[in-house]
């Protein structure tokens, strides 16, 4: 932890910054997997209005 003292005396704690790392952009496995989670949702969210206004 780095810690520095103003003029004062009074202490100022930072925290520890994390490694960055560049991000990666996603195979063509994942992004399938993307458009499945993505199609799975589409489906729950219709069914749940679907089902809403089938009640009301």
């Amino acid at each position: 932890m780095y810690t520095s003292t103003d003029e004062k005396g009074l202490l100022n704690n930072f925290a520890t910054e994390p490694k960055i790392y560049p991000a990666e952009y996603p195979s063509p496995e994942q992004q399938k997997r993307y458009i499945a989670y993505g199609a799975a949702s589409l489906l729950l969210v219709a069914l749940t209005i679907f089902t809403a206004v089938a009640i009301s």
